[in-house]
């Protein structure tokens, strides 16, 4: 692994309510792809497994079952742009489940896994957004992305994390301005036949 190349902050909510993932959505400055790629866990407890990850409810949650690192694997089927990942954990509800090192590894495939980034978290209270940017801070296109859970809080062994978002930035698509030509030549080649 690489050190880390995105130098763009992470957000950590500490209650609850203080960041909104969707907020950027509503606004159309990113779009949601979470449910475009093909999702896979290193582990489960049974009844928590990645659908967890997925179903929209902060109640529920997917748990590992297994040695650390725990990976979540977003694989997609084209390379894909990606703005940000949002993370929901909750510390005062999960304590020593809670996620507090976490590694962003993007590539094509397991194979060739670069670390875009490593952080570490402290008692997170809801969302935790963190921003997927290449050196010259642009969204990163991938085919893959892994969240490799390093340590929890209170040296916890098996991790929870309640909810993951994948945002794409909100691609504009440009305007044709029909020019105007000064010339008969130029203006008979203006169209398409």
């Amino acid at each position: 692994m690489t050190t880390s190349i995105c130098t763009v902050p992470i957000r950590v909510s500490k209650n609850n309510r203080e960041i909104d993932p969707t907020e950027d959505e509503r606004q159309g400055i990113v779009q949601n792809i979470t449910k475009q790629a093909y999702w896979h866990v290193s582990s489960c407890k049974p009844g928590h497994g990645v659908d967890k990850l997925l179903d929209d409810n902060l109640e529920t949650y997917w748990q590992s079952d297994g040695p650390q690192p725990h990976l979540v694997n977003i694989q997609f089927k084209q390379k894909t742009k990606i703005k940000d990942l949002c993370i929901f954990s909750d510390f005062k509800v999960d304590e020593s489940y809670t996620p507090q090192k976490i590694s962003i590894r993007t590539g094509i495939n397991h194979n060739n896994l670069v670390e875009l980034r490593c952080f570490e978290i402290h008692e997170p209270a809801g969302w935790v957004i963190v921003p997927t940017r290449d050196a010259r801070s642009n969204p990163i296109k991938t085919w893959m992305i892994q969240i490799a859970v390093l340590a929890n809080h209170q040296s916890g062994r098996d991790t929870h994390i309640r909810q993951i978002v994948v945002h794409s930035p909100t691609e504009t698509s440009s305007i044709f301005i029909d020019p105007k030509f000064s010339s008969i030549e130029l203006a008979s080649h203006s169209s398409c036949r």
